[in-house]
């Protein structure tokens, strides 16, 4: 039974694949969000698993000359070579709004990025993750 614990403990490290840190990424971008167009500067952090990618973030929304801070989480999925999918959760004061990805790659770790939601439209380039 003592051997048989640590063999189970290795098989199972052996045999599963940890999510890994893809690291830090920015994003910028012109948005419809919060009643009104502006320009979106955000960061997040990006942690990967099997092309899956859940991604937190944060970042501002510029507009008029004010400065509205938002918090954000994406999970998308990765197509090789080509687009990366999924949906995300933006929220901003008071308001949680659910939106659509949709990311093309234009080089290596830069990616035109377009995001689709109930009152919130963004279009602008993502670089790293």
């Amino acid at each position: 039974m003592k051997t048989i614990l640590p063999l189970a403990a290795v098989a199972l490290c052996a045999l599963t694949p940890a999510a890994h840190a893809e690291g830090l990424g920015v994003e910028a971008g012109y948005a419809r969000a919060d009643g009104g167009w502006g320009a979106e500067l955000g960061a997040g952090y990006a942690l990967g698993f099997a092309g899956f990618r859940l991604t937190p973030g944060a970042g501002v929304h510029l507009r008029d000359g004010d400065v509205q801070p938002y918090g954000r989480v994406e999970a998308t999925y990765s197509i090789p070579l080509s687009a990366t999918i999924g949906a995300g959760v933006r929220v901003s004061e008071d308001e949680v709004r659910p939106y659509a990805t949709l990311a093309m790659p234009l080089f290596p770790k830069l990616r035109a990025k377009a995001n689709v939601g109930p009152s919130y439209y963004a279009l602008g380039l993502t670089l790293g993750y």
